[in-house]
């Protein structure tokens, strides 16, 4: 696809990733903003590939189901009014002698025209669909994903890969390798043992040359690898829903557990899709070798990947995108959030700006020492502050809170986002005390956060009152006899904003201890001549 142009109106695109295990459906809004909108995120289990790795052929069972599942969700894209389909094949279609009948079929029964990409491109389009929702400076990142057919390496920095790999193993193609009747039984540990063999000896090559291209961050995609990190979670962490990394020794003890089981009893495992109970053997032996012959102490485990990386490398391609290319990952997802719910972006970000020069210029007179993450997550929790406006503006700031805490954010971790939003929800109404902001997830240290930076954005909501924009800067000068001194400097009078300020003078002292006093001035008045 070469390069597309930004709608002059709201369109809508399905984009459809048909695997060797698996077919999902990704449709989403795109606004003429570049925003964009998540109407449906769909995924179905068809096993495109069994029986076909050892045969060279999809079998007409496989492809029946494939054809009617992809029927159905060009259907369901439909009903979303999509415009525009992207749809491509992975590892079970381009390796299938009758992959052209498959196609054929697809175009006239599923109305659907699909691509074939090769390995490198899967690789790469698994990579930016990862990378894309991270928060990286600098770091070259190793991302590792199992599919049904193939495994993918892809290796690089800064968006640009430096490495990209396809290999010829897979959960389906291995375990119709290795248990052409299925795997009923445990797996015994020579069983297991033979089968990392013959996948050390199919990814030498791959082996030798990623080990080539050192890594700060190592991140696993795909259902088998999320699975494996949820079982680790279940039997070593009691079952920590926010661990989302799969380490090594966890691996280590995870191994036996699953191969002394039968079929019965790893659908029962906690953490399991019950549907990958048959192929979770060999996804194991897939990740257990990789990570042990690349020396991988831990990796990342990621929701993300193909279709992901289709709607990002659809959307690097608009005219008119490119011109966020300057932005950052957090930047990025906060402006588009914002914009795909409409909030008055000059007001979000006149109210961003007064947060800031409150939160640095008490940082210098002693109001507090919060650093440059907090700093940060003010930022843009003022941003997004008045986002929950398009549902009602009556207890905007709940809905805000609920758009914030459900909005797919990328690049944060997700007490990042449930601070924000908790700073946005209490912006206005009572701000509460520590005891009464809820969600259990955050600990002491997240609930003082959220008063500080609450109270930072409250002020600066009340310094904006209408909307207009009056506040030059604002500053804290000083902190003498229990008493933070406030200086406001506006374009013209400011009585209306000036109450607000006084209003929220004792949530301010139940935030920092401390009275507060404000003086305004004028525009070209001297200093200290304002209006207390």
């Amino acid at each position: 696809m070469t390069g597309t142009k930004t709608p002059q109106v709201s369109r809508v695109v399905a984009f459809i990733d048909i695997g060797t295990n698996s077919i999902r459906l990704f449709v989403v809004r795109l606004n003429p903003d570049c925003s964009y909108i998540v109407l449906s995120n769909q995924k179905e289990a068809v096993r495109l590939g069994e029986g076909e790795f050892e045969t060279g052929f999809i079998t007409g069972e496989a492809m029946d189901r494939a054809v009617m599942v992809a029927g159905k969700f060009v259907e369901l894209a439909h009903s979303f009014r999509a415009e525009e389909f992207v749809a491509v094949a992975t590892s079970a279609t381009r390796e299938a002698q009758n992959r052209y009948e498959f196609l054929s079929r697809l175009r006239k029964e599923s109305h659907l025209d699909v691509q074939v990409i090769s390995g490198r491109e899967e690789a790469r389009l698994i990579f930016m669909g990862v990378t894309t929702a991270m928060h990286l400076e600098d770091e070259q990142i190793m991302v590792i994903d199992i599919g049904g057919g193939s495994t993918e390496i892809a290796i690089g920095r800064n968006g640009a890969c430096s490495y990209l790999s396809s290999m010829h193993l897979g959960t389906i193609r291995l375990t119709n390798r290795f248990f052409p009747e299925g795997v009923v039984e445990p797996v015994s540990e020579s069983r297991y043992e033979a089968i990392r063999n013959y996948i050390r000896n199919e990814a030498r090559v791959a082996i030798r040359q990623a080990g080539r291209h050192p890594t700060d961050i190592v991140v696993g995609s795909s259902g088998t690898i999320i699975n494996l990190c949820d079982i680790a979670a279940r039997l070593f962490h009691a079952g920590d829903p926010k661990r989302a990394v799969l380490s090594a020794s966890d691996l280590k003890k995870t191994v036996p557990v699953i191969c002394s089981l039968s079929l019965a009893e790893r659908r029962k495992i906690p953490g399991i899709n019950p549907e990958r109970a048959d192929i979770i053997i060999a996804g194991t032996a897939i990740i257990d070798t990789l990570m042990s012959e690349l020396n991988i102490q831990a990796l990342e485990v990621t929701q993300r990947g193909l279709q992901d990386g289709l709607l990002a490398d659809y959307l690097s391609k608009m005219e008119g995108f490119p011109l966020l290319g300057h932005l950052s990952v957090r930047e990025k997802s906060v402006l588009l959030t914002g914009r795909a719910f409409g909030i008055n972006e000059y007001h979000a970000r006149t109210v961003s700006t007064i947060a800031l020069e409150m939160f640095d210029s008490g940082k210098t007179v002693g109001l507090h020492s919060l650093g440059s993450r907090e700093r940060e997550l003010l930022e843009y929790a003022s941003f997004l502050h008045d986002i929950g406006s398009l549902i009602s503006f009556n207890n905007h700031h709940a809905h805000s809170y609920y758009i914030i805490r459900n909005s797919d954010l990328l690049g944060f971790e997700p007490d990042e986002v449930l601070i924000m939003a908790n700073i946005a929800r209490y912006h206005r109404k009572k701000l509460p005390r520590k005891k009464e902001i809820e969600m259990p997830e955050l600990d002491e240290h997240g609930k003082e956060l959220v008063t500080i930076l609450s109270t930072f954005l409250r002020l600066s909501e009340s310094l904006d009152r209408r909307h207009a924009a009056l506040i030059e800067r604002v500053s804290f000068t000083r902190i003498i006899d229990k008493t933070a001194e406030l200086e406001i400097v506006a374009r013209e009078d400011c009585q209306f904003e000036s109450w607000g300020v006084e209003n929220e003078a004792k949530n301010f002292e139940r935030a920092f201890g401390l009275k507060l006093d404000h003086i305004i001035v004028l525009s070209g008045s001297p200093p200290g001549t304002g209006a207390p």
